[in-house]
């Protein structure tokens, strides 16, 4: 299936310009968010329980908060609508003397006064169980990206392996502030998505890249610039399908999915655009920063299928006897 019938090229690294300079402080915000005001730990990392209550009518926030806080072990409890304003979620820190008890039948005596209510959902964390999954979710994320930095570095020649890394960290460093800017609580969520991103990204500029090697290969320009906007022009259908069709899936899940998988669906609705706006404007525009020359690469590709023509006609002479 494509868009376009016919492929009309566009000058995209004419445009890259200025997506590298919307990139630069993006990414300098980004990197402000994480080491200045820097994530808000979920419940996930951090420990301690949330509970899910709904009312028959509008919560009653103000009160339940005010009932809550007059008990001293609730102190730093979190109260925030949930979704509707009849659901409310309270975040409750770790609270050692209810360390083996069941905060139910607590919650509930404690917010009796605020009317009829039903606690949908008590999850507790201990704080040795939020520590280990916050060590392994980072932990993950760091190997799944050295993983794909290793995976490009081999497949590519180094100036596109680079510009390939750098589009990544780029990608996942933005879509993590978006985490803060929103104020998404760090969790499991997050991670997946980010990881989820991970791959979605690499693919999106590995596709890129193999269609310039493929027409470096075919066409023998030594205009860089001409061969990256007919590669990208000529994958623009596919990486547009793609992206949208990923875009709706997961943006259908962020309207409709509530705010129990809002750590997941959000930071992909961005990390799918930014995916795709770095494999076209950034990656590419990067690699000629870098100082990829085209002639040298002919060249070296000409003195590779010299060589391979050569191994052939000797196996060819030793196989006829020749040799």
């Amino acid at each position: 299936m494509e868009i376009f019938k016919k492929v009309r090229i566009f000058d995209f690294v004419k445009y890259s310009k200025y997506g590298l300079i919307l990139s630069v402080f993006l990414t300098i915000g980004a990197f402000v968010l994480l080491f200045v005001k820097g994530f808000t730990p979920g419940i996930d990392f951090a420990g301690g329980s949330v509970a899910q209550i709904k009312y028959e009518k509008t919560a009653p926030i103000e009160q339940i908060r005010e009932l809550l806080e007059k008990d001293p072990q609730f102190k730093g409890v979190q109260v925030s609508e949930f979704g509707s304003k009849e659901e409310v979620s309270i975040k409750i820190p770790i609270i050692e003397a209810f360390e083996n008890q069941d905060l139910n039948p607590i919650i509930t005596k404690i917010l009796q006064p605020t009317g009829h209510f039903e606690i949908r959902k008590l999850d507790t964390v201990g704080p040795k169980v939020g520590n280990e999954l916050r060590q392994k979710g980072i932990l993950s994320l760091i190997l799944a990206t050295l993983a794909m930095m290793l995976y490009v570095s081999f497949r590519y020649e180094w100036r596109f392996a680079l510009a390939g890394i750098v589009a990544l960290v780029h990608d996942v460093i933005i879509t993590a502030a978006s985490v803060i800017v929103f104020n998404i609580d760090l969790n499991l969520e997050v991670i997946a998505a980010l990881l989820t991103l991970l791959g979605y990204s690499i693919n999106d500029t590995i596709i890129v890249f193999d269609r310039i090697r493929e027409k470096m290969l075919i066409n023998k320009t030594n205009n860089i610039e001409e061969v990256i906007n007919e590669a990208i022009s000529s994958t623009l259908s596919r990486t547009l399908l793609t992206s949208l069709t990923v875009f709706f899936v997961v943006l259908t899940l962020y309207l409709f999915g509530g705010e129990i998988i809002v750590g997941f669906s959000l930071p992909m609705l961005i990390g799918v655009v930014f995916g795709t706006y770095s494999s076209m404007f950034v990656a590419p525009k990067l690699a000629i920063i870098f100082g990829f020359d085209i002639e040298k690469y002919h060249a070296k590709e000409i003195k590779k299928a010299k060589k391979a023509q050569e191994k052939k006609q000797l196996r060819q002479m030793y196989e006829n006897g020749r040799v």
